[in-house]
């Protein structure tokens, strides 16, 4: 897989004050040793991006071509079988790692991300298990518990300056923390003309930005949240269900078909998703296909509802009659059986073997 790397995300549009960081990591790539990077930060700081911006940046080194996955809670075995969709070669559990093996080193020096490591046990394995192949491999983590990796912490840009990255809303830049997602969402909804700059930072006060408070976990992050509050307020229904289902996939980013089927929003869904995409909402990491960061996502959550059994018959019935969206889709699939087998549905789990069955 030469070239431009096929599901890769596009550049960033969202890159701002990396220069340095990016100068730093591309150094850490040398050539014939294969590395292993983590890039560590609390949510929101910029992990993802920077690691997409990276991957442009040092691609020429690595003819084997740039690949992305999304590693979340999966297990190695999981993994394993998302890397033997991708890369075409044998999903048969005997045979998959040999045949993983020989595929990475005929293809030569590749780069692998990992996006979002949830499971520090599972990369082990993969990483132990692959060692031998010339693949250098770019973790993104809010913690990364892994010995043998070179740990690389992400901060906001210009934090430690004190110096602003999104000139529009530099007076914000303080009260939200240097927060890159959070500024970018203020950003968006300045140059939306959705409101002013000095009149969101009244909200802001207005609403305690300013005060501490203990935060559940990573992704609660308060600055962010009290965005989402704002759009919130603002948002009409076909564009809070498009938000309540990206919130609530279990699996990774969604087409703009299946998007607006789950929210049940046909006739309005092209001018809510541009909405949603002016105010930074909503990410599209790939052309056509739309997520929530982890941060937002677990803003929205909070506030809605949404059936994971619609979920379930969504992507079974795509992928009957469509097996050939498998690599775009695959993270629903395990999503489902995850699903299945938690409430028992064993018509399902049967559908979901005879559909795996015959895409081997």
């Amino acid at each position: 897989m030469r070239g431009r790397p096929r599901l890769f995300p596009p550049f960033p549009s969202g890159l701002q004050g990396r220069r340095r960081e990016l100068a730093a990591l591309a150094s850490l790539f040398k050539p014939g040793e294969p590395s292993k990077i983590a890039l560590v930060g609390a949510g929101g700081s910029g992990k993802s991006i920077l690691a997409c911006a990276l991957g442009y940046r040092v691609r020429r080194r690595f003819p084997g071509g740039l690949h992305w996955f999304r590693a979340g809670p999966w297990d190695a075995g999981t993994l394993i079988e998302m890397f033997a969709i991708r890369f075409g070669t044998s999903r048969d559990r005997r045979s998959r790692l040999p045949r993983l093996r020989q595929f990475l080193r005929s293809q030569g020096p590749a780069l692998i991300v990992l996006d979002n490591l949830e499971n520090d046990r599972a990369v082990a394995t993969i990483l132990n298990e692959l060692r031998n192949a010339p693949t250098s491999w770019l973790l993104t983590a809010r913690r990364c518990l892994l010995a043998g990796v070179d740990v690389f912490p992400v901060v906001a840009p210009h934090s430690t300056g004190g110096t602003g990255s999104f000139p529009r809303v530099r007076l914000l830049t303080r009260l939200l923390r240097h927060s890159p997602l959070a500024l970018d969402i203020a950003d968006g909804l300045v140059r939306s003309e959705a409101t002013t700059v000095q009149a969101l930072r009244a909200w802001l006060l207005d609403r305690g930005v300013d005060c501490i408070r203990v935060v559940a976990h990573e992704d609660d992050v308060p600055e962010v949240s009290l965005l989402v509050d704002w759009a919130w307020g603002r948002l009409n229904l076909a564009q809070r269900r498009i938000l309540a289902v990206l919130a609530h996939t279990d699996g990774d980013h969604i087409d703009a078909r299946s998007l607006l089927a789950l929210s049940r929003v046909p006739r309005q869904g092209d001018r809510a998703l541009a909405r949603l995409q002016d105010w930074r909402l909503v990410q599209s990491p790939l052309p056509g296909r739309y997520a929530l960061h982890a941060v937002v996502r677990c803003a929205v959550a909070g506030r809605t509802r949404f059936s994971q059994e619609r979920f379930l018959r969504h992507y079974l019935t795509l992928l009957e009659n469509a097996p050939e969206r498998l690599d775009l889709e695959q993270t629903h699939l395990y999503a489902a059986m995850d699903y299945a087998h938690t409430v028992a549905r064993l018509d399902s789990i049967l559908r979901i073997d005879r559909l795996l069955a015959a895409l081997s």
